[in-house]
């Protein structure tokens, strides 16, 4: 299986002014391009090769899981970010936040809380968790919530080339940028996917037992 670069859902200047047309252009085609013949060599001529990239992530360990991974994160990343002008803000995803956290304004500080004190380089992922509800995770480098068992829900990559042209170490401020470009109803939608696969997961686990 031979990798190649995924095309973005926007134009390039389509998150302005909150993320630059600059930024996006290094972020998708110099540092996420970066991943794709790293990992198409490093998986040519091994057990990797025929895998798709989710079950490279589950397996793989070394560089090969950390291009893998970082290819995935980006691509998750990218798809769930939408220019603010076709932003319908939380709503889709209101309903959801307030049953597992309150409110969307502490669900809002816990996220922030988690970006700002993520050392060093990473990401911070929503996700939904084998209990059914959602959490917020650190997870450093090329880290990612498939490993455990966890579901992706909403990735914010805290890798400085997502934010340093703009915002320096403005990190808080990329946060609040960031927020106003979250995709919610994609968020929704991954979440009712996410939702099913839990439900025909359990139900097949029973049968077995049965």
């Amino acid at each position: 299986m031979k990798f190649k670069l995924s095309k973005l859902p926007y134009d390039m200047n389509a998150l302005e002014p909150y993320i630059s047309k600059r930024t996006l252009e290094f972020h998708h085609q110099i540092y996420h391009q970066t991943y794709i013949p790293n990992l198409n060599n490093l998986v040519s001529k091994t057990t990797f090769k025929n895998l798709d990239l989710v079950t490279i992530i589950k397996v793989a360990d070394g560089p090969v899981f950390d291009n893998a991974s970082q290819l995935w994160n980006h691509i998750f990343y990218f798809q769930g970010l939408i220019p603010e002008n076709n932003n319908s803000g939380e709503d889709p995803f209101e309903e959801v936040i307030k049953n597992n956290f309150g409110t969307v304004k502490f669900f809002k500080k816990c996220f922030k809380k988690a970006a700002e004190s993520l050392f060093g380089a990473g990401w911070i992922w929503l996700v939904l968790n084998t209990k059914g509800s959602i959490d917020i995770v650190q997870k450093s480098n090329a880290g990612n919530p498939l490993r455990t068992g966890l579901i992706p829900l909403l990735a914010c990559d805290m890798w400085e080339h997502a934010y340093y042209l703009d915002y320096q170490n403005r990190r808080s401020d990329y946060i609040e940028a960031f927020w106003k470009l979250i995709n919610w109803d994609m968020v929704m939608k991954r979440y009712n996917a996410a939702i099913e696969e839990r439900f025909t997961t359990i139900n097949t686990d029973r049968n077995r037992k049965l």
